[in-house]
Parts: C-alpha cells; sequence; structure tokens
C-alpha cells in the first residue's frame, strides 16, 4: 500500500447509478407529509408489488437513525396482511450492539414483551453480527472488478460477500430507511442497509477503509455513486432476493417526513438522495473557530457520536475545535472496543506506517480516521491535524487523553455561555445536519465535493 497521498481520479465505475424518474415518490424539499399521507403511499406501493405468497424481509434502521418506524411498519403490516406468507423484521445494526426489547418496542411502536399484539404474524429481530451462524456467503467480487470499482483504490485483493440468512432466504427483501449525508458512501440509504447494514465483516471493513482512503472531508455528502455505493451496489446484486426500498427523508430529530420514495434500492435512494442533499446540508458564509456539537441520547458510544464530527468538521477554520458533548457517553465503542488500543489518528498516519497497521481491522481504521479528521504525517515531524477534537462525556480523562483526543469535564459546559460567543456555533442536535461553507476547497460555487475521488497507486491489501 502507498503511503502517499491520493491522487484524483473520476467516479465512472459502470454500476446503475439509479433513476428518480423511476421511482414513485411523494412529497419533496421544504414539504411535511401528513400521516395519511404516508399511510396512503405505502399502503399503494405496496399493493402494487408482487409480494403475494412471499416471504418478506423488511431492512429497518436502528435507534441511532431517526425514523417515524411506527407510523411505517403498521402501514406495511396493513399492506401485507394476507398476503405474505410470511414477514420478517431485521434491524440493520451493521456491528452496533443489539437493541433490547424495551428498545424495540419504543423504537417500532409496540408495548414490550407484545409485539404480536401489534404485528400479529411478524418476526422481529436483531441483526446479530456477533453470532456466526447470522451469515450465508453469496460470492465474492474478485480483485479486477473491486479495482474497477473503488477506481483503483483496492488492488490485488478480493473480498468474500456475506449476508444474514434471513435476507438471503427471503423471496423479496425490502429496505425501509431513511437518506443522510453520510461519511463513508456520501448519502446514506438504499443498498447501504444490505451492506453493511445486515452484512458479513470482511465487506463492512473493506468499504470502509475505501471510504477513509478518500477522507470523510471529501466523501461527505457526495452526490451520486461514490467508489464505496458502487461496491455496495455491485455486492447487492448478489443478493438471491428480489429487492425493494422503500427510502425516506426525514426532518432530523423528529417523525416527519419531507418525502418517500418506493422502488428499487437503487432508483428510490436517488430519488431521495436528491431531496436529502436539499435538506440535510446547511451552508455556512464563513468558518467558525469552534464547534459544540450536542449529541442526542440515541448515540450511546463515540462510535456512533463521531457523527458530531463528521456532519461540522466542514465549517471548522483550521487550528479550530470540535466538542462532542455527550454526558451520557461512557464508553469509546461498546461493540469495537480494539479501537482503544489504535486510538483516533488522521489517514496518512496508519498509511505512512502501513506495516504496522495492515494487519489491523480496516473498519476500526476507518472510524479513527473518521473522527480525528483531516492531518498529515511523516516519520521527520510525527502527526499534525487540522482540528483538535475534544470529548466532554462520562468517558473518563485518561482513557480519552490515551485514544489522542482532547479532554473536557462535561460539568464545566455551559451550553449558553458557548452559545452567546462568536466564535462558537452550537449544534443542539448533532449527528445528522451536514454543515458545510458556500465555498470550500472541493471546487463548486456551493462547496459540494466535485465527484472526483482519490485513487493512490498501489494499494494492494
Amino acid at each position: 500500500m502507498a503511503a502517499t497521498a491520493p491522487a484524483e481520479t473520476s467516479t465512472n465505475y459502470g454500476t446503475d447509478p439509479g433513476d428518480p424518474s423511476r421511482a414513485d415518490t411523494v412529497g419533496g424539499v421544504d414539504q411535511e407529509l401528513s400521516s395519511d399521507e404516508v399511510t396512503a403511499f405505502v399502503t399503494q406501493a405496496l399493493a402494487r408489488a408482487d409480494l403475494d405468497d412471499k416471504r418478506v424481509c423488511l431492512v429497518v434502521p436502528d435507534g441511532t437513525r431517526t425514523c417515524p418506524l411506527p407510523l411505517l411498519m403498521r402501514a406495511a403490516h396493513s399492506a401485507l396482511e394476507g398476503r405474505a406468507k410470511e414477514v420478517t423484521v431485521m434491524i440493520a445494526l451493521g456491528t452496533h450492539q443489539g437493541m433490547s426489547e424495551d428498545h424495540l418496542a419504543r423504537h417500532l411502536g409496540y408495548r414490550a414483551g407484545a409485539a404480536e399484539g401489534t404485528y400479529p404474524g411478524w418476526t422481529i429481530l436483531n441483526h446479530e453480527s456477533w453470532v456466526p451462524e447470522t451469515f450465508t456467503t453469496l460470492g465474492t467480487i474478485g480483485a479486477d472488478r473491486l479495482t474497477e470499482l473503488t477506481g483503483g483504490l483496492m488492488r490485488d485483493v478480493s473480498v468474500d460477500v456475506r449476508i444474514n440468512r434471513h435476507v438471503a432466504e427471503a423471496d423479496v427483501a425490502i429496505v425501509v430507511g431513511p437518506v443522510f449525508p453520510h461519511e463513508v458512501v456520501g448519502f446514506s440509504g438504499g443498498n447501504k442497509y444490505f451492506f453493511p447494514g445486515v452484512s458479513g465483516q470482511e465487506l463492512i471493513d473493506l468499504s470502509h477503509w475505501v471510504g477513509a482512503l478518500i477522507t470523510s472531508a471529501k466523501m461527505i455528502g457526495t452526490r451520486g455513486v461514490t467508489p464505496v455505493r458502487a461496491l455496495i451496489n455491485e455486492a447487492a446484486t448478489l443478493i438471491p432476493a428480489d429487492r425493494l426500498a422503500l427510502c425516506l427523508v426525514v426532518a432530523s430529530g423528529t417523525d416527519t417526513l419531507h418525502a418517500a420514495a418506493f422502488g428499487t434500492p437503487e432508483d428510490a435512494w436517488a430519488a431521495c438522495a436528491e431531496i436529502s442533499a436539499e435538506t440535510h446540508i446547511t451552508y455556512l458564509d464563513t468558518p467558525v473557530r469552534r464547534v459544540l456539537s450536542i449529541m442526542p441520547s440515541k448515540y450511546e458510544d463515540i462510535w456512533t457520536a463521531a457523527k458530531g464530527f463528521y456532519k461540522l468538521e466542514p465549517i471548522v477554520a483550521d487550528g479550530g475545535e470540535v466538542i462532542i458533548y455527550a454526558p451520557h457517553i461512557t464508553d469509546v465503542s461498546v461493540m469495537h472496543p480494539h479501537i482503544t488500543e489504535i486510538g483516533y489518528h488522521c489517514r496518512d498516519y496508519f498509511l505512512g506506517q502501513w506495516d504496522r497497521f495492515k494487519d489491523q481491522p480496516w473498519g476500526d481504521l476507518a472510524h479513527s480516521t473518521h473522527l480525528r479528521g483531516q492531518g498529515t504525517w511523516d516519520l521527520e515531524n510525527g502527526e499534525r491535524n487540522r482540528l483538535t477534537v475534544t470529548l466532554a462525556t462520562g468517558i473518563p480523562e485518561a482513557v480519552v487523553r490515551s485514544v489522542n483526543l482532547n479532554y473536557l469535564d462535561p460539568a464545566t459546559v455551559d451550553i449558553a455561555a458557548y452559545e452567546a460567543d462568536p466564535d462558537t456555533f452550537v449544534e443542539p442536535h448533532a449527528g445528522e445536519v451536514l454543515y458545510r461553507l458556500r465555498t470550500s476547497g472541493f471546487g463548486t460555487r456551493r462547496g459540494e465535493p466535485d465527484g472526483r475521488q482519490p485513487s493512490p497507486a498501489g494499494l494492494d491489501g
């Protein structure tokens, strides 16, 4: 693997980018759909789908995503009752921790222990990534194809494609979930609910490392088929079930839907990504010195709460600071404790010492770079990072500093004082809305990435 920064190349990977015009769509930018409109749309969309006497698997987000699932699931249950042979609801945890029964009940809108009363006949399951029997192997994406899909970012390496067996064994797999700007793939949603939502670790690690090589700052909010989107779209073609998606544009932190689209995962995602780009990206005219990201309680560790950095990093001036304020968080990562041994470092820290890090989980390395942000590393000068990342959480100071982050006692955080400080930007509900400068280094008038992605030579596992 090369230790130099990547050059740029175009994104044309030969995968289906999705066509918004092919998806059934309701709502749009600045619209607010009523519950009746949402229910009618879901009912009509599923009525037109070929679901009679089929085994259906609904793949839905976990609690780290804002989504009015009770409304959607009740509409889906009514539309599928008496038609589908069986229905399984699979929580797309990726590698997140499983949701408890109480949490599932709140998330899906039923009384704890009584799911049958609200969703009779349905089976509700966590995606248990920690259980080997969860998975079945679909095939392999070979080295040549992987090189093509990633624009040369990955060479001489192939990847096995594994997925939750309930998805593979269904007749129809339907994604139900929101679309937001995303640090790894550009915009979330669509086939991302399969990979990494219910996939094996191999593709998770590889896809996240591809995103890390490009860097979160260049990837997040990039429209169209990015290298990671190309990779997960390719993997999705191996799923034997018919694939459909109900993609959504949600007002962050609420149950309000701006829009919904139904069709193939590629088409429905493309329709909602266009709307998300106009809904979930806020532009500032000038950079700020400091950001206070106040994290909602749905983010239970830094592994998930790191979105408070990703979504605000682009508006912070060089030498500035992002404070992640989350007194409720007491763990760096529940499911990935190994990250405390690696610490948080910029991409070039790992690339410059690849022999030392190449055998570490690439997904952990990717998460590390995404939270640490932009920076450089060389043997003579060591690591130099663009921003200071400060945790004001319940994690002990010694642990925070040991992972190469700055510590702030959350008890000393005066939110009102930060709000009154002209050098500080306070985001009261961080994690979903992306902030960006109108003119940035990404080459377009509105500060959006220009669609070109880096492609370092010699990135061969």
